[in-house]
């Protein structure tokens, strides 16, 4: 009954964790910027991560490109037409609107994005997940690595 709400998160391929996100009204520059603050919030030192996405504008934008060049961040941009590059994110969304969304309603944006956050937050910490034998997203990161 209020609108829409965009979701823009940046996934793992490796560890199956929603790494960072922005839940917004409007599909705007200013969620991308927020996107990107709590990424490069969460960077490690010295990291040099391939960020892949569709052609959508937004990541086509100036300032968005610019920032992670800045941030040493590597873009990779699907080719048009092609769905399959995006397969993995989109089953992540697939899995949102299943698990979280279907069925529910909520009486304004902000209990949505509160309870989506705390459901990202479950994600990662709490759900867990075949392909990681078991693990949570958290867990599979925090392992040790083998010598």
């Amino acid at each position: 009954p209020w609108g829409k709400a965009y979701f823009a998160p940046v996934y793992d391929f490796g560890s199956k964790e929603i790494v960072a996100w922005s839940t917004s009204t409007s599909p705007d520059m200013a969620q991308q910027a927020e996107l990107l603050d709590r990424l490069l919030a969460k960077m490690p030192e010295g990291a040099t991560p391939v960020l892949h996405s569709d052609m959508g504008w937004q990541y086509q934008h100036a300032a968005w490109c610019g920032r992670l060049r800045d941030a040493g961040i590597v873009q990779s941009m699907s080719r048009k037409g092609n769905c399959i590059d995006n397969g993995a994110t989109e089953q992540v969304f697939g899995h949102i609107k299943d698990e979280f969304f279907r069925g529910r309603t909520w009486p304004d944006f902000e209990s949505f994005k509160a309870d989506l956050d705390d459901f990202v937050v479950h994600w990662n910490t709490r759900r867990r997940q075949v392909k990681l034998k078991g693990l949570t997203p958290e867990e599979f990161r925090n392992q040790p690595l083998a010598a």
